[in-house]
């Protein structure tokens, strides 16, 4: 079935970070990679690149091995969204297919044998499931995806059994840590059957008070329903949650509200030294200003890209050389006042 088109809109920017889709497939007649003998996962990892060869009118990628990758380049993988943790950490044969505009990466021999995921800016849960979809399509001239009549796609994690789809979005939500209505909104979410994990997505904590919610179910509902669902009703009710929330905060605080957001500037325009914790959470107070109004700037794009730069794989990069923890601090405060100073 063909969605009409998400538009990524600033409606929803003011909490709605980015939307992610990902499908897990599973090759038919090999063993799941935690069973899988290192032949095998090097067989996985032959016929992965079958299916991506079929799929290139489809979608174009670079494919990155990353037994043979440095920790850097696998850390800002990581830090870009690209890849769990535990791939970026495990031994043994695997790698992952990146598209060109980095917004879109299969893993190959992760938890499944292969993990496909599209990315997109803003509430746009469709235009992503819609990318991985026709890729799903393309790469099945070549791979036969492991596939019961009655229970779906095979998978090694028993919750993605079924359609084996997740749709997540990344929510900013400090108005409801302010308020003290995310155990709420946690347990609304566990009722629900959805996942709210931190910033990095599963055994992550929040950082920025940001939260990863996705859907926990895949079997016994289709994706399309699946898809509404989560885009028309789940988001939009924690949109609103969060909404309310700012509210409450700007009509019985402003002012402590104002005075904190415009502390927080201060203190990472001018500070010298910066720990990656405390420029998220600053980051975070200085992120609800802009979008209250309490702040004339800086730009929301900016500050949207710095929760990125100041990760310490992105700034190891940025000076090109292998930081200390020390180091990694006073770079970190270089970039923060130079980008935010100037805004």
């Amino acid at each position: 079935m063909s969605h009409p088109k998400d538009h990524p809109s600033k409606d929803d920017a003011d909490v709605v970070l980015t939307s992610r889709a990902r499908l897990a497939r599973n090759l038919s007649g090999m063993p799941f990679v935690h069973l899988a003998s290192e032949t095998q996962l090097h067989a996985i990892i032959d016929k992965a690149k079958q299916g991506l060869a079929a799929a290139e009118e489809t979608e174009q990628t670079n494919w990155i091995d990353l037994e043979e990758t440095d920790a850097l380049h696998r850390r800002l993988l990581y830090e870009r969204h690209l890849i769990s943790r535990p791939h970026a950490d495990a031994n043994g044969p695997r790698g992952v297919a990146v598209a060109q505009d980095a917004m879109l990466s299969i893993m190959v021999n992760e938890e499944d044998h292969v993990r496909m995921h599209a990315l997109g800016t803003g509430l746009t849960p469709r235009n992503c499931f819609d990318r991985i979809k026709k890729l799903d399509e393309a790469m099945q001239a070549s791979a036969e995806w492991a596939f019961h009549p009655r229970w779906g796609f095979q998978s090694a994690c028993p919750t993605n059994v079924g359609t084996a789809v997740r749709f997540s979005a990344m929510l900013h939500l400090p108005g409801l840590r302010l308020t003290g209505e995310l155990d709420k909104v946690r347990q609304a979410a566990k009722d629900l059957h959805l996942a709210v994990r931190g910033y990095y997505g599963e055994g992550s904590e929040s950082s920025g008070n940001f939260y990863q919610v996705s859907n926990q179910i895949t079997l016994g509902c289709s994706e399309d329903e699946l898809l509404d669902r989560f885009r028309e009703t789940i988001v939009p009710g924690i949109i609103e949650y969060e909404r309310a929330a700012r509210r409450m905060l700007l009509k019985q605080s402003a002012t402590q509200l104002e005075d904190r957001v415009h502390r927080d500037l201060a203190v990472l325009q001018s500070a010298r030294r910066v720990k990656v914790d405390e420029a998220m959470r600053r980051l975070s107070m200085i992120r609800l200003g802009c979008c209250t109004g309490l702040l004339d700037g800086p730009p929301l794009d900016l500050v949207n890209g710095l929760f990125q730069q100041v990760q310490t794989g992105h700034l190891q990069q940025l000076t090109n050389r292998t930081l200390t923890p020390e180091e990694a601090q006073i770079a970190r405060a270089d970039l923060l006042r130079a980008r935010l100073s100037n805004a």
